[in-house]
């Protein structure tokens, strides 16, 4: 079991931050990356069809033989994991927003999250900000459209930039110092949201821990790929494959990685 790949699914390409960090830490391991684009966005989608979703994607990559499934996905786990848990023997890692770190490390006790409406109004959502968040001023906001233009490759684009002020106006008028990125598509939006953002706002996001837990899991389950030789990493999508492409390769410089349709 050690040898076969991590699999990785997103409701699109934005789970491929998630993978960068994966592969980065464990450039051993073979991954195999799902992304549902034809029916991005999950956000609005109510979690009886959200664990519908999951259930289909999980279920193709554990056909092709994945050991673990990163749910790289902030709506898919927020409504589904539990389900996914479950039902499938098999090691599953979820996202969250990163909103402990941001609240243990606040300085004015004010913090903005950006996520989709699927994950903020989410059961685990309430709890895990509940827990950590409770004396904190928390400006929660829906950023709704946001994943479509990054699935149409519309990261530079006036209509995304129009949109990002308005939804970054009351999180900055409320003095934020920390902007918590509630969706594996939203790092992609980084260098953009440093421009509009004030300098002492610091961004975070989920990638890397999710990538320390992984490995953690592996360890755990005695499933961590020793080998030496170059890992491979193949990535399917039912949406726009040109998309994917360009992300990986403009914003990580990745080349040479080989792409399906499912």
């Amino acid at each position: 079991m050690n040898k076969q790949p991590i699999g990785i699914f997103d409701s699109g390409v934005g789970g491929t931050s998630i993978w960068k960090e994966i592969h980065t830490l464990l450039p051993n391991e073979d991954t195999i990356y799902l992304a549902d684009s034809a029916n991005a966005p999950y956000g609005p989608k109510g979690k009886e069809a959200i664990i519908k979703l999951s259930v289909k994607n999980t279920e193709y990559l554990i056909d092709k033989g994945c050991k673990l499934i990163v749910v790289a996905c902030n709506t898919a786990t927020t409504n589904a994991i539990d389900y996914l848990r479950d039902t499938y023997n098999i090691p599953f890692i979820g996202i969250e927003p990163a909103i402990k770190p941001a609240a243990l490390q606040t300085k004015n006790n004010t913090i903005g999250i950006l996520a989709t409406k699927g994950t903020l109004s989410s059961a685990l959502f309430s709890k895990t900000s509940g827990l950590f968040a409770s004396n904190k001023n928390v400006i929660e906001q829906i950023g709704e459209g946001i994943v479509e233009l990054i699935e149409a490759g519309e990261l530079q684009s006036e209509e995304m930039e129009s949109l990002l002020k308005v939804y970054l106006k009351p999180m900055i008028d409320a003095n934020i110092d920390y902007l918590v990125l509630g969706c594996t598509h939203y790092p992609y939006l980084i260098p953009l949201l440093v421009e509009l953002l004030p300098s002492h706002v610091k961004i975070i996001d989920s990638g890397e821990a999710v990538a320390r837990q992984t490995k953690a899991i592996l360890e755990k389950n005695n499933l961590l790929n020793t080998k030496t030789a170059k890992s491979n990493n193949y990535f399917y999508t039912n949406g726009d494959p040109s998309i994917m492409k360009s992300l990986l390769g403009n914003v990580y410089n990745i080349e040479y990685l080989d792409f399906y349709f499912f």
